[in-house]
């Protein structure tokens, strides 16, 4: 959400930096013996490093644009791992990844990712509060009249796309400490749809909407699910009911409400 909400730019895949990361440190805890923790480091720093090559390809073009061709080259990334079954697994994936002992538990894997996930928030919740942040929601709003004042717009633009491959790079290390497995589909730009569909369903206008959004997908997959295998179904069916009825999300509905009415409340005292 850091890009689209926050930034307007249509991250249409952003799970291309998620599964890349996911399945590099797998690679490299695997294949080259390293300890587990100098790939957890390294795996963001990759990633901010890709989100940095696709975004001065794909950040001269128009919002619509950007996200296809970014889809684009996800899946190209995607159909590499995919295919290459003796280097990376193929459709099978990788499985047995072998962590630090602290965390190779369900336990110790639960309170790492509680206590990372708590750091990232912080530290994005700083980001957006400082002038950086600012100038990035004002290019968001009115990238025009952001220039005019001296704004470069794509510097920023720029800077968010990594800022937020280097968060999706997290969560895919993430990834491989509480499944300790990974496989292709991670890069599957469907993945990435329903992370977008988190974002809009919680409020991508939000802070916190995007974990409320992600809160609901999960309950309403897990319900679905026990009923009928057809869950992209359902979840399209939740795209066009957000779009019609809650374009703001729950959250962002929620919070313009209570919004407007301390506003009432004000003007009347």
């Amino acid at each position: 959400n850091f890009a689209l909400g926050y930034g307007g730019i249509y991250q249409f895949h952003d799970c291309v930096f998620y599964g890349a990361v996911a399945d590099g440190t797998a690679l490299m805890i695997t294949m080259t013996g390293i300890s587990p923790w100098i790939g957890f480091a390294v795996g963001p720093i990759v990633a901010a490093i890709l989100s940095l090559i696709m975004g001065l390809i794909c950040i001269r073009l128009s919002k619509l644009y950007f996200g296809m061709l970014q889809i684009s080259l996800g899946s190209l990334f995607w159909a590499i791992i995919y295919r290459w079954r003796s280097f990376t697994g193929g459709e099978d994936g990788m499985h047995g990844i072998p962590l630090p002992d602290i965390i190779s538990s369900g336990t110790g894997a639960y309170y790492f990712t509680v206590i990372v996930s708590a750091i990232c928030f912080f530290v994005i919740y700083r980001i957006l509060k400082s002038p950086f942040g600012s100038a990035l929601q004002g290019v968001r709003d009115n990238p025009v009249r952001s220039e005019m004042i001296g704004v470069n717009v794509r510097r920023h633009q720029l800077a968010a796309l990594i800022i937020s491959g280097f968060f999706a790079g997290i969560a895919g290390v993430l990834f491989v400490v509480v499944d300790n497995s990974v496989f292709p589909d991670l890069m599957f730009w469907a993945l990435s749809m329903e992370i977008m569909i988190m974002c809009l369903l919680g409020g991508w206008l939000t802070f916190f909407g995007p974990l409320v959004g992600a809160g609901l997908i999960v309950v309403v997959r897990t319900v679905i699910s026990g009923y009928t295998e057809y869950w992209s179904l359902f979840l399209g069916i939740i795209l066009m009911l957000i779009i019609f009825f809650l374009p703001d999300g729950v959250l962002g509905y929620f919070t313009n409400k209570f919004a407007k009415r301390a506003k009432k409340q004000m003007v009347k005292g």
